[in-house]
C-alpha cells in the first residue's frame, strides 16, 4: 500500500518550487477573469447576476469533475498504469487550482469587489478552498488586528479590499500555513485513492473535486453573501461582440496567464516527481 509521508506535510519541510508552483496556480490575473465573466453573460444575456453565479457554479463543477475522474482513469488503461497516473497527479491539481481560483474571483468581481493584488486573491482562494475553518481563521485574525470583530457579516471583502496590506499579509502568512498542510494531507489521500485498481479510481478521482469544489462553493456564499441585484464596473454593460480593442487586450492577458500558469505548473510537476523519487529511494 503506497505511503502518504511520501509528500511532506509540513510546510517548513516542503520543496520551494511546490509552495511557488501552487501560488502561482492560485491567482488569475484579472483582465482573463473580466473576459470570462463577459463571455458568460454574452452567452446569458438575459441572466441576472444570481442566476450567473449559478451558471459559474455549474461549469466549475463540470470542469473539475472531469479533470479528477480523467486522471482516475489513465490507471486503469492497459499499458500506461499507475506509472502515467503519478506523472499527471501534479497536472491535475494543478488544473483543480486554477479552476477554483478562476471561480473564486469571478464569484468576487459579480460582487462589484476587483482584484488585481495577486497576494490578495491568493489569500481569498486558499480560505476558501479551507472551508468554514478558513473563514473562521480569517475573522478571528482580523478581529485581533482591528481591536474588534469587523462591520460585516461576510469575509469575502475583509480579504479582497478592506484590510490593510500590513494585515492582510500576517492573515496570508497564517492562511497559507495551515492551506499547505490540509491541502497536501487531503489531495495526498485522493492521489492514492485514484490509483486503486480497474477503474475504481476513475470515481474516487472525480468525486474527491467534486466535494472539495462544492466546499470552494458554499464558502464563497458565506464569504460574499447573496447575489447583488445588478452587474456593476466593466460588467454592466456587454456588447453582442466584443471590440477590436477588446479582443485585442484578452489575447494579451491570456498569453499572460499562460505563461505564467506554464511556469507554475513545470514548478509542481518537478517538485511531485522529486517527491516520489525520494520515496522510491527511502523504500529500496
Amino acid at each position: 500500500m503506497p505511503r502518504e509521508t511520501a509528500i511532506p506535510t509540513d510546510p517548513n519541510d516542503l520543496d520551494p518550487r511546490l509552495t511557488s508552483g501552487l501560488q502561482g496556480l492560485l491567482n488569475v490575473q484579472r483582465p482573463v477573469v473580466i473576459s470570462y465573466l463577459r463571455n458568460v453573460r454574452r452567452a446569458n444575456p438575459d441572466a441576472s447576476p444570481a442566476e450567473l453565479i449559478e451558471i459559474l457554479q455549474k461549469r466549475y463543477l463540470t470542469a473539475v469533475t472531469i479533470g479528477g475522474a480523467g486522471t482516475g482513469a489513465i490507471a486503469a488503461v492497459p499499458g500506461i498504469g499507475t506509472v502515467a497516473s503519478l506523472g499527471v497527479s501534479a497536472l491535475e491539481t494543478a488544473g483543480f487550482l486554477e479552476a477554483s481560483a478562476l471561480y473564486a474571483q469571478a464569484v468576487t468581481e459579480l460582487h462589484g469587489i476587483r482584484v488585481e493584488d495577486p497576494e490578495r486573491a491568493n489569500t481569498l482562494v486558499m480560505t476558501l478552498m479551507l472551508g468554514t475553518a478558513g473563514a473562521d481563521l480569517v475573522k478571528q485574525l482580523a478581529g485581533q488586528a482591528s481591536g474588534g470583530p469587523g462591520r460585516s457579516s461576510f469575509w469575502g471583502d475583509l480579504v479582497t479590499e478592506r484590510l490593510p496590506k500590513a494585515v492582510l499579509t500576517q492573515i496570508k502568512t497564517k492562511i497559507q500555513r495551515t492551506f499547505l498542510k490540509r491541502f497536501l494531507v487531503r489531495r495526498s489521500a485522493g492521489l492514492f485513492g485514484r490509483l486503486v485498481p480497474f477503474g475504481i479510481g476513475a470515481v474516487i478521482g472525480g468525486t474527491g473535486n467534486h466535494v472539495l469544489a462544492k466546499r470552494v462553493i458554499e464558502a464563497a456564499q458565506d464569504a460574499f453573501g447573496p447575489a447583488p441585484h445588478s452587474f456593476t464596473g466593466e460588467l454592466s454593460t456587454i456588447t453582442l461582440k466584443p471590440s477590436k480593442e477588446e479582443r485585442s487586450a484578452e489575447k494579451e492577458a491570456r498569453q499572460a496567464q499562460k505563461r505564467q500558469s506554464k511556469q507554475a505548473r513545470a514548478e509542481l510537476e518537478a517538485a511531485e516527481k522529486d517527491a516520489r523519487k525520494r520515496a522510491d529511494e527511502l523504500k529500496g
